[in-house]
């Protein structure tokens, strides 16, 4: 759990950085899913980020200046809807629980919001992510503009709150790092289970259903995405998402699934065969990309450039692609010309953190960032090798790819998801072994 001054003190960063202004940050709207269903709330990252609260219906408003405050509308108390939704904090107990200078209802945001924007010299939002909210915002100024004939002025400067946030959301600090290893340890039982679970004959949804069962039961509120559960050809699927297929013997099994542990995604990869013994190609493929992995991972550390994971996984690849005769050619010329990005296609990591695909811009004036300690990332090459004129027949319908989420520290780097099994030994030790 993030403690209320951690919160606190995120806002005081940002009104730092605002030294005069407004911000106005919603959390995310309930969705409906069908007629009067709605789907499983989740908060919006860059408010819950800020303040820590998870309801719905709620709005942050931070004024910079000489004297800067933290505001929070949201719903009121409510002891009927209690009865049917569920707690409730309310203004008052909201305010004091999350530590902001005063809170509001939620229904009063219209009546406010005008005049806390009036004579403020800049405003800072999102602009462009919700059309409801621009168009809010910008009826919102024009009451303000109205009034420039009584000397109120609007502000003359608007800001994407993004561009603060994604930079300060970047570098996790210790509270983050605790939670995201936590889930991390969740996901690692999970895909241990769903690997212990899986045998010839078994659907692909039943080894989804271990998945879930193993987030909830250690303590995760979501799945951080929804599983990927790719059996044979499926395994091609670099987004597949129907987990129907029933796996059969002789096939491999690729699993991309991880929870969101309050709010903290973790994002884990691992292929495994169906009746727990690699053969052949599949073996061949598979250390391929175990050891793209480890070049990559190797060059995850402080001070090198995002890009350069990537580039040494895709060394190790394509020099694999040459050696199976996937490619033709010199490295250099397999490398110059991209013919490896036949068989692989996406980059080799991404950030991690309040989202799984977290914020954060990876080149700075053009040029790729230096990676520094307290960024969290995943490395996870693959290789995909659908059935195709001129690819040799041993490795068709082969699709591998290792994921693990790594820490960058001040020396090196940490692998949080290293419990989960890898190895050619272990993985055969635990497949079908329930």
């Amino acid at each position: 759990m993030i403690e209320t001054k951690t919160y606190a003190s995120r806002r005081a960063a940002l009104l730092a950085q605002m030294q005069s202004g407004i911000a106005i940050v919603p959390t995310a709207p309930q969705r409906v899913r069908n007629r009067d269903s709605e789907y499983l709330y989740r908060y919006d990252s860059y408010f819950y980020y800020l303040c820590g609260f998870q309801e719905p219906e709620a709005v942050l408003v931070l004024v910079a200046g000489d004297e800067p405050k933290s505001l929070l509308f949201c719903r009121e108390k409510n002891l009927e809807r209690e009865t049917w939704d569920g707690f409730r904090f309310g203004p008052e107990a909201a305010r004091e629980a999350f530590g902001v200078d005063a809170a509001y209802p939620i229904g009063q945001l219209d009546e406010m919001l005008p005049g806390l924007i009036a004579n403020q010299p800049a405003l800072y939002y999102a602009p462009g992510m919700d059309a409801g909210w621009d168009a809010r915002i910008m009826d919102w100024l024009n009451q303000v503009r109205a009034q420039s004939r009584t000397g109120v002025s609007a502000p003359q400067h608007i800001h994407d709150v993004r561009t603060s946030l994604d930079e300060m959301r970047l570098v996790k600090d210790a509270g983050e790092l605790d939670l995201m290893r936590r889930a991390a340890a969740i996901s690692a039982k999970a895909h241990e289970r769903a690997m212990r679970a899986t045998r010839p004959g078994t659907m692909e949804y039943e080894i989804e259903a271990e998945l879930l069962y193993a987030f909830r039961r250690g303590g995760a509120q979501f799945p951080a995405y929804w599983p990927i559960v790719a059996g044979g050809a499926n395994a091609c699927i670099l987004h597949y998402s129907e987990n129907s297929a029933r796996l059969d013997d002789g096939a491999l099994l690729l699993i991309d699934a991880g929870c969101e542990l309050d709010g903290y995604a973790s994002d884990i990869t691992r292929t495994f065969p169906v009746n727990g013994k690699f053969q052949g190609a599949q073996k061949d493929i598979y250390e391929l990309v175990l050891a793209a992995q480890a070049a990559a991972i190797a060059a995850t550390r402080p001070g090198v450039v995002w890009d350069a994971p990537h580039e040494a996984a895709v060394r190790v690849l394509a020099q694999g692609m040459i050696d199976f005769g996937l490619c033709q050619g010199s490295l250099e010329k397999v490398l110059e010309t991209g013919d490896y990005k036949r068989y692989y296609m996406h980059r080799t990591g991404h950030w991690l953190g309040l989202d799984v695909h977290d914020v954060g811009e990876y080149k700075i004036d053009g040029k790729w960032r230096p990676l520094t300690a307290g960024m969290t990332l995943t490395v996870e090459p693959g290789c995909y090798i659908r059935a195709a004129e001129g690819v040799p027949e041993a490795f068709w319908n082969i699709g591998v790819r290792i994921e693990d989420d790594v820490l960058v520290c001040a020396e090196g780097c940490e692998v949080i998801t290293a419990a989960t099994p890898k190895s050619v030994a272990d993985i055969e030790n635990l497949v079908g072994k329930d």
